[in-house]
């Protein structure tokens, strides 16, 4: 699905990311864990086009590595980014809306947009409403329905856990595994909650200062004393 060679990220004189290589298996959903700081942002900033880097980035096989923003777009990549990032005065049907810009088709566009309250209730129940009403949780769930309504076919999650209460904390994580088997949508999730995104993760790497510390399976990470000690209190 997305194969990461030897990728590079600068800020100035500061290596965001070195020698960086991955790879993301189709319809599976792959955590990047690390600290604050550690590139982990800055690794879905590369994948979408939005930070500059040196390396090859493939979707699908395809070399996407010089392709602009809007072009990843229409090639299957959408970003929910981190606090969500949401427009405040439009509605939540506004909102979702907004995601769909680069599609045609109308009918399909309102079909998806059915689908999705129906998959988040609370969205269809609060749907004239603005999204500066919602809760945390809730404009997560919207952050995450706009997303979807462009048909990505990878779906790039920045810190979804960030800033919510933990009862919708686990609800998140439910429903990211529930797209994902339901839409055979490839996820990539950054989250500094290394047990929750353990938890429904198949595969994951550990950034340590823009470096790939570990890599492998989730259980396999999981069960690695020096993660555990390091990123899930022993």
């Amino acid at each position: 699905m997305i194969e990461i060679q030897d990728l590079h990220v600068n800020y100035g004189r500061v290596r965001a990311l070195s020698s960086v290589s991955l790879s993301v298996r189709p319809k599976t959903i792959f955590a990047v864990l690390g600290a604050n700081g550690a590139g982990k942002t800055t690794l879905l900033r590369s994948i979408l086009g939005l930070a500059s880097s040196k390396g090859s980035i493939r979707l699908d096989g395809a070399d996407i590595t010089q392709k602009p923003v809007a072009e990843r777009v229409r090639q299957g990549i959408a970003l929910v980014p981190e606090g969500r990032k949401l427009f405040a005065d439009f509605t939540v049907g506004e909102n979702l809306r907004i995601g769909a810009f680069n599609r045609k088709d109308a009918a399909g566009v309102k079909n998806d947009i059915d689908e999705i309250c129906a998959t988040f209730p609370i969205l269809g129940k609060r749907y004239h409403q603005q999204s500066r009403t919602l809760s945390g949780g809730e404009g997560q769930m919207l952050a995450i329905g706009r997303a979807l309504l462009s048909r990505p076919k990878l779906l790039l999650l920045d810190e979804p856990s960030v800033g919510l209460m933990p009862i919708f904390v686990s609800e998140i994580f439910k429903l990211i595994a529930s797209i994902v088997r339901t839409k055979d949508l490839t996820v990539l999730v950054v989250e500094q909650n290394t047990k929750k995104a353990l938890g429904i993760a198949d595969d994951a790497a550990v950034l340590e200062l823009g470096r790939i510390a570990f890599f492998g399976s989730a259980d396999r990470i999981a069960s690695d004393p020096r993660v555990k000690e390091a990123y899930l209190g022993g």
